[in-house]
């Protein structure tokens, strides 16, 4: 498939897909060139950069992404394994943070937060 229907499938635009290639994001497992050069995406690149779309979501760097999806194995698994459970750790602490922010929410729709007037 063309670098066109791949932006169309994913959302993202053709720069941003030429980005990723550029940065090593997309593997050239997902890469071919044509006879012309144009590039030919294999189907499973879809599904592959809405993963990549949702590790960006969770706040991961392009580096980090860089590191994650290596093939050249610049970078150990022990590395990558750090970089998740970071990124775990900070999910947990948003998680808790969020919990206690619902919490006060609900305080103020009762009328039991200390600052305010009843809602």
């Amino acid at each position: 498939m063309r670098i066109n229907d791949v932006a169309k499938l994913t959302g993202l635009p053709i720069s941003t897909l030429r980005f990723y290639e550029r940065k090593n994001i997309i593997p050239d497992t997902f890469v071919k060139r044509d006879p012309n050069n144009y590039r030919i995406y294999s189907e499973e690149v879809v599904d592959y950069l809405n993963d990549v779309k949702t590790l960006l979501s969770l706040e991961f760097s392009i580096e980090e992404l860089r590191l994650l999806v290596d093939q050249q194995h610049h970078f150990s698994s022990e590395a990558k394994k750090k970089v998740v459970e970071q990124k775990l750790i900070e999910i947990e602490n948003l998680q808790r943070q969020l919990q206690k922010s619902k919490a006060f929410l609900k305080a103020i729709l009762e009328g039991e937060a200390k600052f305010q007037t009843k809602c």
